[in-house]
């Protein structure tokens, strides 16, 4: 008797040892909760903003009855809506016909949104309802939501001065009106919101920023908005209320603080003068926008021979020339099949300095086709051309949306090679991709970025770029120099410092009215263009000018404008 009982004890737990691998066994052998699976996986793809993945697991009577264009368009609509930033699911929960998983909504406007979602389905998948939309809704829901905006945040100067502040409908500027040409503008909403403004919080007939940084910065400078989301009835009888699902305070925004000199601001807003055109100043170390007026950035022209500064660099850097190379003083040059003649007839030639400083399309024009296609369009690139400017963060670059300055890639000339290297052909470009043209030869061949904000969260990623070696730099400087000591920029000296620049005039094509020129000839619309930095020896800033159908070229009409600026930021 005592030895069976002692038996017996032994035996315990081996019996409990295999009760506990019979019932591990039968749960491993089981299949999962399909259901459960299904509603985890679409919020999985939610998650990952993944709408394709969502669609799949729905049933195929959902998924024709709401096709995946229409799908997408609705949870983007919602999620604009709720200003929706991300979604965290919890541990699911319900039975085999109705799942139900806790979810905690992000939002930017009604903070954190922690409501239940149900799912229940079909014979193949998840069955379509509105409720799935966002947590909290149920089927016959739709979301609402009220929204508040807090007082807009001012847009500071480099040095901490004001340049727009007050409220969004009226803003002032307390450095002068010539701030709002780079601060641009704020004003009621005129056109259908886009769903990342309608994210950001903003509501039809509120004010948006419309142009310049106030545009590009909008949802920055707006701050933080709140208000109340809502679940209403889609189809509620008047007076009916919904439920409330979230609820946020407006918080302001810091100041964003800029790059901008006020006093380089001002000078050249004041030397542009209204006229069609930009001008656009960077630091020549730094890269930092320091002045931007008119189009400086917003418009492509062909920027003439100012482009010979690009030009000038592949030529010494490949050695297609050197500053000894002798030209011949001739009137044109033969490139891309056809003479290219310099500017009204002249005789130009001589050495290459010499060359430069005087404008030689008889020289640069066959000089591009000695440098060749791939090494003129590789240059050019490393310039900035083919870019998208680096002014703004990314969003900020989508905003305002600037043009790319262009020149062609290789093969696609079209018998314009030589053309394209004195700033003709399809060559384009902005004021200020020819003032970073500037300082990339002023800072030693090294161009920095030109970001407008010192907030590094917003500004870009870019690295500096390797344009050329320091000592071609130094080359071109040289040649630059000569430009305006005794070439066609003398008009850009100034007193305060040397200035190393480049003259350029454009012809855009006929003027169309009729008009003739002294010669005769139909009258061309022409732009005048000039790309400098001074000091030369110690660059301090770098800029350019651009006067679109000017009544002289750019010796004459953009660089005593770029003298203006200079001398004022020196």
């Amino acid at each position: 008797m005592e030895r069976q009982q002692r038996l017996r004890k032994r035996a315990l737990p081996l019996i409990g040892l295999a009760l506990v691998s019979f019932i591990v066994g039968a749960i491993s052998g089981c299949p999962g909760n399909p259901n459960r699976d299904a509603a985890e996986r679409y919020l999985e793809a939610w998650q990952a903003g993944d709408y394709p993945a969502m669609h799949s697991e729905l049933s195929t009577i959902s998924r024709q009855a709401v096709p995946l264009e229409r799908f997408t368009e609705r949870y983007e609509e919602a999620g604009s809506l709720a200003t929706l930033q991300s979604i965290e699911p919890g541990e699911p929960g319900g039975d085999e016909a109705v799942v139900e998983i806790p979810v905690i909504a992000s939002t930017l406007a009604f903070d954190e949104v922690e409501q239940s979602m149900k799912f229940t389905f079909g014979e193949d998948g998840v069955a379509w309802q509105s409720g799935l939309l966002f947590p909290g809704l149920e089927e016959g829901e739709e979301l609402e939501r009220t929204t508040r905006l807090p007082p807009r945040a001012s847009i500071l100067a480099k040095d901490g001065q004001v340049m727009a502040e007050g409220p969004s409908l009226a803003r002032s500027y307390p450095l002068g009106d010539s701030m709002i040409d780079v601060t641009g503008t704020v004003g009621a909403a005129t056109k259908e919101l886009e769903p990342a403004e309608i994210a950001a919080g903003f509501s039809e007939g509120e004010p948006l920023g419309l142009s310049g940084i106030e545009l590009a910065y909008n949802s920055r400078l707006a701050g933080k908005p709140g208000g109340t989301l809502s679940a209403v009835a889609t189809e509620k009888s008047e007076g009916a209320e919904g439920r409330v699902l979230g609820e946020g305070e407006p918080e302001a925004a810091t100041p964003l603080k800029t790059t901008i000199d006020p006093v380089v601001q001002e000078a050249a807003v004041a030397a542009l003068a209204g006229q069609d055109g930009g001008v656009a100043v960077i630091d020549a170390k730094r890269g930092g926008i320091r002045a931007l007026a008119g189009q400086a950035f917003s418009v492509l022209q062909p920027p003439g021979s100012t482009m010979k500064i690009v030009t000038a660099t592949a030529a010494l850097e490949t050695g297609a020339a050197t500053l000894e190379s002798e030209y011949e003083y001739a009137t044109s040059g033969v490139a891309d099949g056809r003479e290219i003649g310099n500017a009204y007839g002249e005789v130009c030639g001589g050495d290459f300095v010499e060359s430069f400083a005087d404008s030689c399309n008889s020289v640069f024009a066959p000089l591009g086709m000695e440098i060749g296609e791939e090494q003129l369009t590789r240059t050019s690139e490393a310039f900035g051309f083919n870019e998208v400017p680096a002014i703004f963060d990314e969003a900020g670059t989508q905003a305002v949306d600037p043009p790319v300055p262009t020149i062609p890639q290789p093969g696609e000339y079209n018998n314009e090679l030589g053309v394209s290297a004195i700033g003709q052909g399809k060559v384009q470009a902005t004021p200020l991709l020819m003032a970073s043209v500037a300082q990339a030869i002023a800072n030693g061949g090294l161009r920095v970025p030109t970001p407008i904000t010192v907030d590094k969260s917003l500004r870009p990623a870019a690295e500096p770029v390797r344009v050329t070696d320091p000592a071609t730099a130094r080359l071109v400087t040289k040649s630059m120099v000569a430009a305006v000591t005794s070439g066609t920029g003398i008009y850009g000296a100034i007193p305060e410092a040397q200035v190393a620049g480049k003259t350029g005039t454009a012809e855009v094509g006929l003027r169309g009215d009729g008009s003739v020129d002294d010669e005769g000839n139909p009258a061309l619309v022409e732009d005048a263009w000039f790309s400098a930095f001074a000091p030369a020896d110690n660059p301090k800033l770098a800029i350019g000018v651009m006067i679109i159908d000017a009544s002289a070229g750019g010796g004459t009409i953009a660089a005593p404008i770029a003298s203006q600026v200079l001398s004022a930021g020196l």
